[in-house]
């Protein structure tokens, strides 16, 4: 296992040791002891959460403003553009974001700590997605910004509007959301 570099440091991608040989492959697609080695924090993955989404499905910018939740991100099938936005004011990468494809094909994981908008759309036909978290899904501390905040300016690399829930239809614009300090 090891660690690549992103714009934001407390972004992280992990790249998983790959065992292949004629039968396949294996690869430890988490282990604690290691995790926390090499991310240096001590955080403790509470729940798991896996989605399904099809082509050009967007789902963000989530974040928990109550309770809030470090995430452990990675594909089981397909591939996704994930973004992480960071929502701390006192960071000096405030409202700065890194956009990283991750797919079933480069078994890469992105760690988002706490302190961080997260959102994704799917690149391919179906995506699966599965991700840990550091604390449990709390309803009133949900948050979300809109998707395509000129503020923000994200590069989504897409030419199409996404298929989208209500909700992150109608998120606040990054001006007007709730942030972390």
């Amino acid at each position: 296992m090891k660690l690549i570099p992103t714009s934001i440091p407390d972004v992280q991608i992990i790249e998983p040791t790959i065992y292949s040989d004629h039968r396949g492959w294996f690869y430890e697609s988490f282990n604690q002891q290691k995790f926390a080695e090499l991310v240096n924090t001590h955080v403790q993955f509470v729940q798991d959460n896996h989605s399904l989404s099809y082509k050009n499905t967007l789902r963000g910018l989530h974040y928990q403003l109550i309770r809030p939740q470090g995430k452990l991100v990675r594909v089981l099938s397909g591939e996704i553009l994930d973004i992480a936005v960071d929502i701390r004011r006192s960071s000096p990468y405030f409202a700065k974001y890194i956009a990283y494809k991750l797919s079933a094909e480069n078994k890469h994981q992105l760690w988002i700590p706490v302190g961080f908008a997260h959102g994704f759309l799917a690149l391919t036909e179906t995506a699966e997605v599965m991700y840990k978290t550091t604390d449990y899904y709390y309803p009133q501390g949900d948050r979300a910004i809109l998707w395509c905040d000129r503020d923000l300016a994200i590069d989504w690399q897409i030419d199409s509007e996404p298929v989208m829930s209500e909700k992150d239809k109608c998120a606040k614009l990054f001006k007007d959301a709730e942030l972390f300090p």
